[in-house]
């Protein structure tokens, strides 16, 4: 049933943009643009989200990213070549990408705090730092999508779906402590829709350019899931496993993203 969607999905999407792929692209960046910005609108009624709740939502976020590095990324290069050196190259440039992005840009974590160079901590303020580094995680996602629907159109829309499922909880992580910052709600809303709106330029980044350059693709794959592999690795596990009463939710929550990507993913046949 759900193949069929997909498969109904993709025609409709292809009639709705007259065959072009940069117009494919363009839907499916809006749909996790809105999905993180309704998000971030949930800091219009809620005051704050029960801990227990983030901290599900991030390992939620965090099992989908897992399984979409593989099998939205990683191996669809390896079956593009019959190779792993271009999934290998691209991994390992993915992985040093945002690595010295996460090194040398400014931006502060919630739990990890700051990271960056030293010298530009008091420079900018402590709302743009967590802006920053929610931009930085959602840089990978959006390159996945953009990859993925330029190597299938189908399987591309499976990972629209599922990277846009997790950005709505992602968008009210974003806007409400943000909001509980600055005692405020506007400006934490707009926050949480610029950064799904950076994502979405990321996709018709990727869509762009490996459309232009598809001899480029297998590596373009490798590295967005490479990158999503750092981001995952490096930020959200240690950080949804920062308190070990929650270990069975947080595990919980990881092996649910876990299934729900692994499940669509399967319909593809």
């Amino acid at each position: 049933m759900l193949e069929n969607f997909i498969g109904t999905l993709a025609g409709w999407i292809l009639d709705l943009s007259n065959g072009s792929m940069m117009w494919v692209a363009f839907y499916a960046g809006l749909f996790v643009a809105l999905m993180t910005s309704f998000g971030a609108m949930v800091a219009i009624f809620a005051k704050r989200l029960p801990e227990g709740g983030v901290d599900f939502a991030l390992s939620f976020a965090a099992g989908v990213m897992i399984v979409a590095s593989f099998t939205s990324l990683i191996l669809p290069s390896i079956d593009m070549t019959g190779s792993f050196t271009p999934a290998g190259i691209g991994i390992a440039l993915g992985v040093l990408a945002i690595y010295l992005i996460d090194r040398f840009l400014p931006h502060e974590h919630l739990v990890m705090g700051y990271e960056g160079p030293k010298a530009m901590k008091d420079r900018l303020r402590k709302v743009w730092l967590l802006v920053i580094a929610v931009i930085i995680h959602n840089l990978p996602e959006g390159m996945a999508v953009g990859t993925s629907l330029v190597y299938s159109l189908e399987a591309g829309l499976v990972t629209t779906l599922a990277i846009g499922i997790q950005d709505f909880p992602e968008g009210t992580i974003v806007a409400l402590p943000l909001a509980t910052i600055q005692g405020k709600r506007v400006m934490p809303i707009a926050m949480g829709v610029l950064s799904g709106f950076a994502e979405m330029a990321m996709v018709l980044l990727g869509a762009y350019f490996f459309g232009a350059f598809s001899w480029l693709l297998p590596y373009g794959l490798g590295l967005a899931g490479g990158a999503m592999l750092y981001v995952t690795v490096k930020e959200m596990i240690p950080e949804i496993y920062r308190r070990e009463e929650r270990y069975t939710l947080v595990t919980l929550g990881f092996f649910a993203g876990f299934y729900v990507m692994l499940f669509l993913d399967s319909m593809l046949g």
